[in-house]
This record gives structure tokens, sequence and C-alpha cells, in this order.
């Protein structure tokens, strides 16, 4: 008996909604890149202003924050998400917890976040609200992450 492959079962819908945000926002930048226009900060901020409280809060603390220690790293969606790129490709992002219905967002790194310690180490971190310790802790690992 032949199995059924149904892919469209393979993925909430909330990550098929991110997958369709995705495929937006890089058209969305390819149309931008070929005006020649680079800035996508306005796109990210446009999506933090839309997203529910708390994630709102915490994902412009985290905007101001990464833009503050690395100003070198470019604002830009990343399916859907506000992100931080080098040379291109995403380096940081907050993935907020509305997005998939989430106890907590997160703040992760992408394998180009030079964060190594060792042979195990942490990519993201769950987060429900920002203190001033977290802050400072989420400037030092961008900082790292950066290089």
């Amino acid at each position: 008996m032949a199995t059924k492959d149904k892919a469209s079962d393979a993925f909430t819908a909330e990550e098929k909604a991110a997958m369709r945000e995705h495929v937006k926002a890089e058209k969305a930048a390819a149309r931008k890149a070929a005006k020649g226009e680079t800035d996508l900060e306005p796109e990210v901020l446009a999506k933090i202003a839309d997203l529910p409280e708390p994630d709102r809060a915490i994902a412009q603390r985290i905007h101001e924050i990464v833009k503050a220690t690395a100003p070198g790293l470019t604002p830009r969606l990343y399916y859907g998400m506000p992100a931080f790129a080098k040379d291109g490709k995403v380096l940081c992002f907050f993935q907020p917890a509305s997005k998939f219905k989430a106890r907590y967002g997160t703040f992760g790194f992408n394998d180009g976040a030079l964060l190594d310690d060792g042979s195990m180490w942490a990519t993201s971190w769950g987060i429900t609200k920002l203190t001033a310790a977290d802050e400072k802790k989420l400037a030092a690992l961008v900082k790292q992450a950066v290089g």
C-alpha cells in the first residue's frame, strides 16, 4: 500500500504564514534593491509597530540595543520577523511569542554568529521581558556574534 505524503500537513498554519511572509519580504527587498534602495528599516519598524504587547516593547528595545551595539548590521525582515544582517546574511532575529502562539519570544542567532564556546553553545534565548541586566547580556551577545 502506498503511503500518501501530504506536505501541507507537515507545517502549522503559523509556519506556512511565516514562509509566505518571507517570500513577500524577499520580493519587496529585491524590488527596492533594483531601484537602488537598500534601507529596509522602515519595513522592520512597521512590523514591530504591528506586534501586540509585550512583543512590541521587547522587539523595539531589541532593535535599539542591536543598532547601538552593532551599527554595521542591517535591519531586515526574516520570515516576517525583525532581524539584522551582516554582509547580506541574517545574523540575529527576534521571534515574537505571538507569531507562533508560544509562551515566550526568542532572540536567536544564525550560524554566522561568532558565539562558539567549545563544542556546544546556545544560539537562542527565551524572552518574556527585558530587564537592565538582560539588555546588557543581549548587547554583549550581539557584540560577540559580530566579532
